[in-house]
């Protein structure tokens, strides 16, 4: 995506982030776990099939589902509603959450050999990981604009509620 995420405003951050990312990986990680089962019943045999990858990427879908309501249902209201005081613990939770799905980064490069493809993969394997390939790269990115950007305009705020 090519637009601008509102960094000066934090109401309308968030929403970018709801719509451009939150969103996105609705809909990018149900159908790369299907994909990736597909691709370690077909390729079962392969000492290159990414085992497991099915599995953690389910685990992710409902780990960042929670992760994402948290956000959508108390943080995000809360920074909408200019920040109040209290914004110390919810933050601290999201950024754990966020080192979590660092984790699960890790743990499907790790799976899938740094998403190189094995000679002669087939075309459901290839999608599968020019899919992954784009979905690291949004959460990844993601997770900078909440750490690096949304999350440090309320450390004021943070400091002040101890």
């Amino acid at each position: 995506m090519t637009d601008a995420a509102p960094i000066q405003n934090a109401s309308d951050l968030t929403r970018y982030i709801e719509t451009r990312y939150h969103q996105t990986h609705r809909e990018q990680l149900p159908v790369l776990a299907e994909l990736a089962a597909k691709v370690e019943r077909v390729h079962a045999g392969h000492e290159r099939a990414p085992k497991g990858l099915r599995e953690l990427l389910r685990q992710m879908i409902g780990e960042l589902e929670v992760h994402m309501k948290k956000e959508e249902l108390i943080l995000f209201p809360a920074i909408r509603a200019g920040g109040t005081p209290g914004l110390a613990h919810p933050i601290a939770v999201m950024r754990a959450d966020h080192d979590d799905h660092g984790r699960a980064i890790a743990a499907i490069a790790q799976l899938t050999y740094n998403l190189e493809l094995p000679e002669g993969a087939c075309g459901t394997w290839t999608r599968l990981y020019a899919g992954l390939a784009e979905f690291i790269t949004d959460l990844t990115s993601h997770i900078r604009l909440e750490n690096e950007v949304l999350f440090p305009q309320f450390d004021q705020v943070n400091h002040t509620d101890t």
